[in-house]
């Protein structure tokens, strides 16, 4: 439980430097995102939802900036647990299929959102939509690569220095 605490508490500083930072917001964002999959590591992953909805939960009382805070409650602090649960399966095709389809529906719900809320009044870009599919779905494959690679360090190295403490 304490471990569970510590890796909320630092995922939120990372929010509120997120919040603050006039550049490399997203990439803080999704740096807060590794810490529930930390969580789910040497926890559980009921430690993983734990850590995620503890930040979500206090990044949306505390924090200033609300886009990061639904940045992290939508996409990267739920991310880890879906991933797990889909490489649990054992099966590539359910777990891209899953993987992916979080993503998708991630995406569709910030493009509805972000045209409900600013686009109200400009021409519909349905032509070009599928660009933004296209070139999201290719940088959420770079970076699902790139947090599995995160995670195997931190099993090999951080994880067996925490269990022998």
């Amino acid at each position: 439980m304490a471990l569970t605490a510590m890796l909320t508490t630092l995922s939120l500083v990372l929010l509120y430097g997120a919040s603050l930072a006039p550049s490399g917001r997203l990439g803080l964002t999704a740096a807060a995102g590794l810490l529930p999959a930390a969580a789910v590591v040497s926890c559980g992953m009921p430690a993983g939802f734990l850590c995620y909805g503890g930040t979500a939960i206090l990044a949306l009382l505390l924090l200033a900036d609300k886009n990061i805070a639904l940045l992290y409650l939508a996409f990267f602090g739920l991310y880890p647990m879906v991933k797990g649960l889909a490489e649990r399966t054992g099966k590539r095709v359910v777990e891209w299929t899953g993987k992916l389809a979080f993503f998708n529906a991630a995406l569709t719900l910030a493009l509805w959102l972000f045209r409900t809320l600013f686009l109200m009044r400009f021409p519909q870009l349905d032509g070009a939509i599928w660009l933004a599919y296209l070139g999201g779905n290719l940088v959420f494959l770079v970076y699902d690569f790139g947090f599995s690679r995160i995670i195997a360090l931190y099993q090999n190295r951080i994880a067996k220095v925490l269990r022998n403490w």
